[in-house]
């Protein structure tokens, strides 16, 4: 299919999910996403329809054009009748559980089932046991949604044994991650210059396995002396309304006890992505010690492999399939070869080839059989009772 084409045939693709400046990792994914397609289609109008935390409002770009109260039923009806008004083409929505209201976000489901578009969802969890609640919430959307999206062939198959959804409905399409220029004044500006870095960063909270690489430090000291471990990024902030910073404090107690609190740096604030990047520039090794076996995708990962970065990791679901191959895992160190094939499999996970493919799904979704599907789809919420 012609890119360029296929670039130029919609007027307006609107967005579903959370948007910064809301801090947390749909949010970063969704602008992220949104702007990428809207570079890759200028002429096409890229919305937002964001999704607000309960209590929450706020100063969001001019992109968003409108916004859901995470509770408030009627604001998700609110939302269909907006994109319902507008030359809509069609609808990505970014889908976790925790961020629509109702049991397993199910409020979600009034949205989707009054809009008139094309629905794309992008299923950022995907759950190896799922609940009956969460198991019918996602029969459902798949039922709504023209195409799925998922960022491992890990998550399509689990989608596919777990959900029954078929295999010719799923599109796996990688985690977008920012170019990252390979530069050594980057240490210099952190102030880490001569310094041998290791890197986690993302938002903080206790399934983040921290402590374990504070753990490791003596021993990476012993043998390397000049080497920082550097932890970037904030209190997730629904951890840190209930529980403040108590997981930060223990990390720094323990990194005293341990003896290696001066090779180690907090950087205690929701980082913008052109500070992500300048920070993934000057470190050497990225770790993710996540605790968690069934993460399905990590946004902090998928940059860090991009960046060509040698890569250390908890075997979780999301890294054991974007790191075989020896793309990390362990990576020895000083080990270009593996170094070098970790960078050229992040090449096509940069933000502008992931626009292109999504930009594909899209087409499919608008063009496959749209007016049978619409049809049968009619009969089968009247079959149902379901008023439309």
């Amino acid at each position: 299919m012609n890119h360029g084409t296929m670039a130029g045939k919609f007027r307006q693709i609107a967005f579903l999910g959370n948007h910064l400046p809301r801090q947390c990792g749909i949010a970063t994914f969704t602008t992220d996403l949104s702007g990428a397609i809207a570079a890759e289609s200028p002429n096409a109008d890229c919305l937002v329809v964001a999704m607000n935390d309960a209590g929450k409002s706020y100063a969001y770009p001019p992109r968003v054009r409108f916004d859901v109260a995470e509770n408030d039923i009627a604001s998700y009806r609110a939302a269909a009748d907006y994109l319902n008004a507008g030359k809509i083409d069609v609808v990505s929505v970014q889908h976790e559980y925790g961020i629509f209201g109702g049991k397993a976000g199910n409020y979600l489901l009034t949205l989707l089932r009054k809009l008139r578009m094309p629905i794309v969802t992008t299923v950022h969890t995907v759950l190896g046991k799922p609940d009956s609640m969460q198991r019918r919430a996602m029969s459902e959307i798949a039922r709504l949604s023209k195409r799925l999206v998922v960022m491992s062939a890990y998550g399509a198959a689990l989608l596919h044994n777990v959900n029954g959804i078929a295999e010719d409905k799923i599109d796996i399409i990688p985690h977008g991650i920012p170019n990252v220029p390979v530069t050594g004044r980057s240490k210099k500006e952190l102030g880490i210059e001569g310094k041998s870095a290791i890197l986690t960063f993302g938002l903080l909270s206790p399934d983040k396995g921290i402590e374990h690489v504070i753990e490791a430090l003596p021993a990476i000291l012993a043998r390397y002396p000049d080497t920082v471990y550097v932890v970037l990024g904030a209190t997730h902030p629904h951890i840190r309304e209930r529980y403040g910073e108590s997981y930060r404090e223990s990390l720094e107690r323990r990194a005293q006890v341990l003896g290696v609190a001066s090779s180690m740096i907090f950087h205690n604030r929701f980082v913008s992505r052109g500070e992500v990047v300048k920070f993934l520039s000057a470190a050497d090794i990225y770790v993710t010690p996540y605790l968690n076996p069934e993460q399905s995708t990590s946004g902090t990962l998928a940059y860090a492999v991009g960046a060509g970065k040698a890569v250390i990791s908890t075997p979780y679901l999301y890294a054991r399939e974007l790191l075989a191959d020896g793309r990390g895992v362990l990576v020895p160190w000083k080990d270009s070869q593996t170094i070098a094939r970790a960078a050229a499999h992040g090449r096509s996970m940069v933000w502008p080839a992931v626009a292109r493919r999504y930009l594909q799904s899209f087409e499919q979704a608008c063009s496959r059989e749209q007016s049978v599907a619409r049809v049968s789809q009619g009969l089968d919420i009247r079959a149902r009772g379901v008023s439309t």
